[in-house]
């Protein structure tokens, strides 16, 4: 009896473990990229979200001196709707970005919390800070060392 105690405490722990390969950052975001002439913010960027009850939600406070940044993507709505808030000393520029896109599930493990996916198929804007924004790349997943969006904004100083 002593010798199969070991054996049965070994079978248990080896069938014990098991390895769910859930993805540990499994927040699928946009990555904007400021593109032209500015190539760092010089003013500071606030961007906030506008949700389908008609409320907003500030995702960014004060960005400055960045480069790119990260924003969210619902998976219900079939468009995102940002504004972005440009202040500076001599600036006060209000945009706001329509992102329209088609959602798509995606499926890790049952162990794993729900996730979609997303191609970006129109972007829209209004002109006051920003010029122009190009799709980079469409499908959004949970990459983003590169960008999506190429944001192009004005001089406007």
């Amino acid at each position: 009896m002593r010798r199969i105690i070991p054996f049965i405490i070994a079978a248990s722990l080896v069938t014990a473990c098991s390895s769910i390969d859930c993805p540990l950052n499994n927040v699928v975001m946009t990555k904007y990229v400021l593109g032209g002439n500015v190539d760092v913010l010089e003013d500071s960027l606030s961007v906030s979200i506008l949700r389908s009850d008609g409320k907003d939600s500030l995702w960014l406070n004060r960005l400055t001196e960045a480069k790119d940044f990260l924003l969210p993507v619902s998976f219900h709505e079939p468009a995102d709707v940002f504004l972005f808030k440009f202040k500076g000393e001599d600036v006060d520029l209000t945009d706001t970005v329509t992102i329209e896109k088609t959602n798509t599930p995606h499926f890790e493990s049952v162990d794993c919390g729900p996730t979609y996916f997303h191609t970006i198929n129109h972007v829209s804007w209004t002109y006051h800070a920003i010029d122009s924004i190009v799709i980079t790349k469409a499908q959004v997943n949970y990459d983003t060392s590169k960008g999506h969006l190429l944001l192009y904004l004005k001089r406007y100083r």
